[in-house]
């Protein structure tokens, strides 16, 4: 079982809502790691000075769909709590974990896509991923990386979303795939993320584990209206999207089902500056809250209203925070 190393592709930095958000199971459980920082930080930071709420605070992430819908839960948390937040999006994980942390405090993460970067990052391109199918679990084995970074993880949230591959519901029908297993020796083109190409949860992964001959990455976007436009169109047969895009069944577009597993969990998940969360442990209290209200389920029809209702982000978000009593 292969997996993936990121989730996402390069774009401009921007200043529109963005990012992931999570909650669920309480990583500091297994790991020690988010309650420790925040019990042991209530007071003092580690230099001795007194800790605050409020503040300069620089949130950081991807820029598609779904991120920009909970970046934009993360803004309005933190902006209600005092602080000044600077949102810079970027299209692919390499663009903010350069100075991350550092210039930025806070990003909304999925577990498997944050430990397997931070595992490439320091053991190359080709280090045997971390596979846990289990959120929990794939951060405790990505433990040892993330304190070696500097990053904490807050609690996960019980949504999900993976990285996923579909194909036109006519596709499906007239060639009998329902899997990405129908597609060994056949011949496509596949619209996706610029960083897909030897990704082992992308193209890397789709060649190697399923034997599917991609004769072209065409580099049009994760989950973007380019890619879906190449799949309808016929110009790709496969394009990349995720688990929880919620404008698939009305663009008539259907997932293939991931049989062999190639994916790692991907729980959204709060990553934050050990060293920023120290001196503002309340921000834990803040985002908390929204991992445990997610659910797979509801991210993807909050997903649905705004790519397919066309809805803003920054107004689906504030629904959804109202509805549940976090805003």
């Amino acid at each position: 079982m292969s997996i993936r190393r990121q989730l996402a592709a390069v774009l401009s930095v921007g200043t529109l809502f963005f990012a992931t958000a999570c909650a669920g199971d309480d990583l500091s459980s297994g790991s020690g790691n988010a309650d420790e920082s925040t019990s042991a930080s209530a007071t003092t930071s580690e230099s001795g000075d007194a800790t605050s709420a409020g503040g300069p605070l620089t949130l950081a992430g991807q820029n598609f769909p779904e991120a920009t819908l909970v970046a934009a839960m993360y803004q309005q948390l933190l902006e209600k709590a005092g602080y000044q937040v600077e949102v810079k999006l970027v299209d692919s994980r390499d663009g903010y974990m350069a100075t991350f942390p550092g210039d930025v405090d806070v990003v909304p993460e999925y577990v498997g896509g944050i430990v397997n970067f931070l595992n490439s990052q320091k053991n190359g391109d080709n280090a045997t991923p971390f596979e846990a199918g289990d959120g929990t679990q794939l951060a405790q084995d990505g433990q040892a990386l993330l304190d070696e970074a500097g990053i904490t993880l807050l609690d996960q949230s019980a949504a999900t979303d993976t990285n996923a591959f579909m194909v036109t519901q006519k596709y499906s029908d007239d060639n009998g795939v329902t899997k990405l297993s129908d597609l060994e020796g056949v011949s496509v083109t596949l619209a996706a993320a610029p960083d897909c190409e030897g990704r082992l949860d992308c193209e890397g992964g789709l060649v190697d584990q399923y034997g599917i001959d991609i004769k072209q990455v065409l580099p049009l976007g994760y989950a973007s209206d380019q890619t879906y436009q190449s799949v309808i169109s016929g110009e790709s047969e496969l394009g990349e999207t995720s688990t929880t895009d919620g404008s698939l069944e009305s663009q008539g577009l259907v997932v293939l089902e991931d049989d062999k597993q190639i994916q790692p969990a991907q729980n959204l998940v709060p990553a934050v500056s050990t060293e920023f969360l120290t001196a503002h442990p309340d921000i834990a209290d803040i985002l908390n809250p929204l991992m445990a209200a997610l659910t797979t389920e509801n991210l993807t029809e909050l997903n649905g209203r705004v790519a397919v209702d066309r809805e803003k982000p920054e107004d689906v978000a504030a629904d959804f925070l109202s509805q549940n009593g976090l805003l």
